[in-house]
């Protein structure tokens, strides 16, 4: 059944802004097997798909975005879906097509338990996770998640427990010089140089570390400035993206740029500022290793199959943000081996599908075994 809703998934062209067929796909098919579904409307993106077990003692939440970027050139395989052995090729097929399968198809047989045997468990697929994360913001602040205990998302891991991963801010840099002859640039100040002499200086900042989500870090992103006729630019703008770890927030990323302009010798009148959004920002977080459902997983996926899962932590940002720090609770990323996210020849390994919604079954029903996992036998 994964490979089937996985082809039926990438064939569908879900580019974020663009997600309503999608949207009515996953839920007519989670219907299609009797499952309740609800629709919540995120203005301008589609709804996201709601369906909830109830069951005992645990909330437990299996989340997925619908959305990809869009489709960029040098594909040599058919963006909307091509199997070439073990390999499904195409646009979100990785990230996260192949782990919104495997999510589906667990939930699926999870239904299959009676009431008793299983934890409540939430399905959620979203809109919006490569823009703003409008769909993971709507779900929270609705209070649709209110009674989550866990949530489990299916982002591509190859296999391994994310358990945090760093935040972000995007600043925006606004450098007012002085107007001039270009002739006579000495008598002005050169807006795009000033700022330039920060920008440069940006990578050299030494950040806070911690020591699971590592360093924190500068890229500028964007950069514009021009004349008016020959004369010296007076305003130049910047937009930098700043990945921050636990222990550094906005005011102290703001200080240390101001710093750093006064020790590169900016002249000029410089603003820093938030860059504008419509959902709140991306914070850093982190799952503790020793969490009771971090270990079940641990166990339930070692007994699977015979090996020991790495934990791991993100380096950038995505809907699990939301959850780990504005909803509160544990959150763990595991999902699929794959390849060439956001570019040419996307790729998901099929037989990791479906160890992976192998691994959520079995961990599912250990909750609802009270955290027994002697039904559990290795998988060849």
């Amino acid at each position: 059944m994964e490979l089937e809703l996985l082809k039926n998934l990438v064939s569908i062209p879900s580019h974020f802004g663009s997600e309503k067929k999608i949207s009515e796909f996953i839920g007519s098919f989670l219907e299609e097997y009797g499952l309740p579904v609800k629709y919540q409307e995120v203005e301008g993106f589609g709804s996201n798909v709601i369906s909830r077990l109830p069951g005992k003692k645990f909330t437990v939440v299996l989340n997925g975005h619908m959305d990809t970027v869009g489709l960029g050139d040098g594909w040599n395989r058919n963006p909307w879906g091509e199997v070439d052995g073990d390999r499904l090729y195409g646009l979100g097929s990785a990230d996260m097509k192949g782990g919104l399968a495997a999510l589906m198809t667990a939930f699926i047989e999870i239904a299959q338990l009676p009431r008793r045997k299983r934890p409540t468990v939430i399905f959620t697929a979203v809109v919006d996770e490569e823009g703003y994360s409008r769909g993971a913001w709507k779900l929270i602040e609705s209070g649709e998640l209110k009674d989550a205990d866990l949530v489990v998302v299916g982002e591509p891991t190859n296999e391994s427990l994310m358990l945090g991963a760093r935040g972000r801010f995007v600043i925006k840099l606004s450098l007012r010089g002085k107007k001039t002859h270009a002739a006579r640039p000495e008598k002005g100040i050169n807006a795009i140089e000033e700022l330039s002499k920060l920008l440069s200086r940006l990578p050299s900042i030494k950040t806070k570390k911690h020591r699971k989500l590592g360093w924190g870090s500068y890229c500028t992103l964007y950069m514009h400035g021009e004349a008016d006729g020959l004369s010296v630019p007076e305003l130049a703008e910047a937009v930098v993206d700043r990945h921050v770890v636990i222990g550094e927030d906005w005011e102290g990323v703001r200080k240390e740029i101001l710093k750093a302009s006064e020790r590169a010798g900016v002249r000029g009148g410089l603003e820093v500022e938030k860059f504008p959004r419509p959902t709140p920002e991306m914070l850093p977080y982190v799952t503790r290793e020793n969490n009771r459902f971090v270990s079940l997983l641990e166990k339930t996926y070692s007994l699977l199959w015979g090996k020991t899962p790495e934990k791991t932590y993100g380096q950038s940002v995505g809907d699990f943000n939301y959850f780990g720090t504005y909803l509160g609770v544990p959150t763990i990323v595991f999902g699929p081996v794959g390849g060439n996210w956001h570019g040419s020849d996307e790729w998901v390994s099929l037989p990791s599908v479906q160890r992976v919604k192998k691994t959520y079954v079995e961990f599912l029903r250990a909750l609802g075994n009270s955290g027994r996992t002697d039904h559990i036998t290795q998988h060849s």
